[in-house]
């Protein structure tokens, strides 16, 4: 298979979706480059107290109940599938609890047939980028998917 065939091909693309600016670019990115009307999954990772990313609509929630972080992980997978199909594509959303991030993008996509990911390098670098590392360099080194990694506009 070669790299166009994973992006033509009908199998799902998964949008690795952290409520981030970068995210909602990596969605719009993928529009420009796929198919219309392409199957779509929104993920959204989460985990009690380390969250790991930017709930919709700016809710404020305790972090360490476990029942208030799901539901807006949830909301959070459902925004970035609104903002998918709003650029095109046929969409779900899903939020899975995962440590760390990339391991539960990997296996999403694994579980669902998945064979392009998508998503944003936040880029961190010094004491921060070492210590967390990059979920896009973990998501594209442990993946067998086709992984699309969008970086900010410069």
């Amino acid at each position: 298979m070669t790299s166009t065939d994973a992006v033509t091909a009908t199998a799902p693309v998964l949008f690795a979706y952290d409520g981030s600016e970068l995210a909602k670019l990596a969605i719009e990115h993928a529009a420009r480059q796929l198919a219309p009307g392409r199957e779509a999954l929104s993920v959204c990772v989460w985990q009690p107290a380390d969250v790991g990313f930017v709930p919709a609509g700016g809710q404020h929630f305790d972090a360490a109940a476990a029942g208030e972080v799901r539901q807006a992980a949830e909301e959070t997978a459902a925004y970035g599938a609104s903002l998918a199909a709003k650029a095109g594509f046929q969409t779900r959303s899903v939020a899975v609890e995962a440590a760390p991030t990339w391991k539960g993008i990997v296996e999403v996509a694994e579980e669902r047939g998945a064979n392009l990911i998508v998503l944003g390098f936040h880029g961190r670098s010094g004491l921060a980028g070492h210590l967390l590392g990059s979920v896009a360099a973990a998501v594209a080194a442990h993946s067998t998917a086709t992984v699309l990694i969008v970086h900010e506009r410069s």
